[in-house]
């Protein structure tokens, strides 16, 4: 499966297939949540929640192209990346893109 985030793939004709998306909502344990509501005291990288939500980008990664696999797509073109707090210390990741066959 090919992942770009521009709208064509250089010598390759696309089919549209559709839209193709993959989420997932991750959060820390209360532990983390404490120690690194004391890091924003004295500034600096909140390195669980950069893990955090690395591993969350990697998931909704996979989630969307499994959708993507399930519609016999090539690969997934114009893919973006959103991101929402749902909760304190939770937040929500979306990948999205259009699925495209080759001709």
């Amino acid at each position: 499966m090919i992942l770009v985030n521009t709208d064509y793939i250089s010598g390759k004709e696309l089919e549209m297939i559709g839209l193709v998306k993959g989420s997932t909502i991750q959060s820390k344990n209360v532990g983390h949540d404490i120690t690194q509501g004391f890091k924003t005291l004295v500034g600096g990288e909140l390195k669980a929640y950069t893990e955090m939500m690395n591993d969350a980008r990697a998931l909704a990664t996979k989630r969307m192209v499994e959708e993507a696999e399930k519609m016999g797509a090539d690969a997934v073109v114009n893919i973006r990346y959103a991101s929402a707090a749902v909760m304190q210390g939770a937040a929500e990741v979306m990948a999205y893109g259009t699925a495209v066959k080759f001709r």
